[in-house]
């Protein structure tokens, strides 16, 4: 096969006709006749593939040492290749200039044998060394071309045929000692594997005979268990004849309890109506009695010649600045514990009732949007309107260690209180409380557990602050 031969197809079409037009003008080595004309030039040698190989390799290394005149035109691309790629990527156009330019071979050659040392000058006189490498011969002798140098190719290319050869006769011999070794392998394994099958086999008719004495067992159970199921079966249907008899039997009871309860409810309803009416025979009583009283107190006043005071309790509580002791007791019977609007009403309607009001604890359940200052004064110009309706005595209480300036005057029947240092309005609002007669109304409002527990203790009415608040929407 000649060297452009595995290459030919893989050049690109500028490649290939450039090779053809210089392999027409330059030729291969010319042969003279006896007559002194041209012959015809021999064909390329065939070429094993190691040899080819080793052929471009060697012309891609000697390829950048060449002058850039001496390099053809489709190589000095390939020249500037790096040497990994070059004899890679450059194979097609090195094996084309190679057959078609006899004087670019000869200048590769003088590289090559130049680099060569003896073994080329071994192959320039026709011979090869015993020694050598036959592809690395026949490569030189391709670019050298010396006399007999076909001969030294043909003789490679036997040689390594035969290498070929003989590393295929080896692969084969090694691939059949290795499956002569699995097959031995193999058969080792099955003797082994057969022992283990028949223990197993062993052990399986062990098993089942196990298993069919377990099995004619299981069928005497299940035997026995189908005697009793139907047993079962006929006691349960025994009992559901009784479980229905019974049900018809609560169900009567059931109907004679609900007539009994319609009975019971009809007592009621007339034991309601005549307690009613007994009620309102104590409301009358009631109101005689404290009609009674009423009088009795005025003729009281009169007796005793009591003048008008100028300051109530809560005056007194508002100049000192600690508790006072003596908490009223035997009051706390008095306290209830609603949010009723009616409620309050019914307590401010009693005689010289004293309401107090926890300011802030209202203010912001009610318009906490609202700054402070807007709060305190919408809450007190809402006690005014209570106060000159009621004609009761109102306190109300802020947290804050002094009077605060700016706050406009108090409505009439209206007395505003500041806590002092130290002094929550909650323990002011107990000293309040405490500093009233016992048997006066004294009505709280705030939605603080604390204060309702504390002021109920010593005889107040606790409301909590909706009822105040719907009482002032009201207004």
């Amino acid at each position: 096969m000649p060297l452009t031969e595995p290459y030919d197809d893989h050049l690109p079409p500028e490649d290939r006709s450039d090779a053809a037009r210089e392999a027409g003008e330059v030729g291969a080595d010319p042969v003279d006749d006896p007559d002194g004309a041209a012959a015809a030039p021999e064909p390329e040698p065939v070429l094993p593939e190691p040899v080819r190989q080793r052929i471009v390799a060697l012309t891609a290394a000697v390829l950048p040492g060449l002058p850039g005149d001496e390099v053809p035109v489709p190589l000095r691309r390939v020249a500037k290749f790096a040497p990994n790629r070059r004899a890679r990527l450059g194979a097609p156009a090195i094996a084309a200039q190679l057959t078609a330019d006899p004087l670019f071979r000869q200048r590769v050659t003088a590289r090559v044998l130049a680099d060569a040392g003896d073994l080329g000058a071994a192959v320039v006189e026709g011979t090869a060394p015993a020694a050598a490498d036959p592809v690395e011969v026949a490569a030189l002798a391709y670019l050298a071309r010396p006399r007999g140098w076909r001969d030294l190719i043909e003789a490679s290319g036997a040689a390594v045929r035969a290498e070929a050869e003989s590393a295929v006769i080896a692969e084969l011999v090694r691939e059949a000692e290795q499956r002569a070794t699995r097959a031995e392998h193999d058969r080792a394994v099955a003797r082994v594997e057969a022992e283990k099958l028949r223990d197993e086999l062993a052990r399986v008719r062990e098993e089942l005979g196990q298993l069919r004495e377990e099995s004619r067992q299981l069928a005497r159970t299940l035997r026995e268990t189908q005697a009793r199921e139907r047993r079962a079966n006929e006691l349960l249907a025994t009992e559901r004849g009784r479980a229905a008899r019974a049900t018809a039997d609560a169900d009567a009871e059931l109907r004679r309890a609900r007539a009994r309860l319609a009975e019971a409810e009809a007592a009621a309803g007339a034991a309601r109506t005549s307690a009613k009416e007994a009620r309102s025979v104590d409301d009358a009583r009631l109101w005689l009695l404290l009609e009674t009283i009423g009088q009795a107190a005025v003729g009281l006043r009169r007796e005793l010649a009591l003048d008008p005071v100028d300051k109530l309790p809560a005056d007194f509580v508002a100049e000192t600045s600690a508790d006072q002791p003596g908490a009223v007791s035997g009051a706390a019977t008095r306290a209830r514990d609603t949010d009723d609007p009616a409620r309050l009403d019914q307590l401010l309607a009693l005689p010289r009732a004293h309401l107090v009001v926890d300011g802030y604890n209202v203010t912001k359940r009610g318009f906490g949007e609202m700054s402070l200052e807007q709060q305190r004064k919408r809450l007190i110009s809402g006690l005014g309107g209570i106060a000159a309706q009621t004609g009761d005595e109102v306190t109300v209480v802020f947290d804050g260690a002094e009077r605060i300036p700016g706050l406009p005057p108090a409505p009439r029947g209206v007395r505003v209180l500041f806590s002092r240092k130290g002094e929550t309005a909650d323990e002011l609002i107990r000293r309040l409380v405490r500093a009233e007669p016992p048997g006066r109304p004294v009505v709280v409002i705030s939605s603080d557990r604390e204060v309702a527990d504390g002021v109920r203790r010593h005889g107040a009415y606790p409301l909590g602050a909706d009822s105040l608040l719907r009482r002032l929407a009201r207004s």
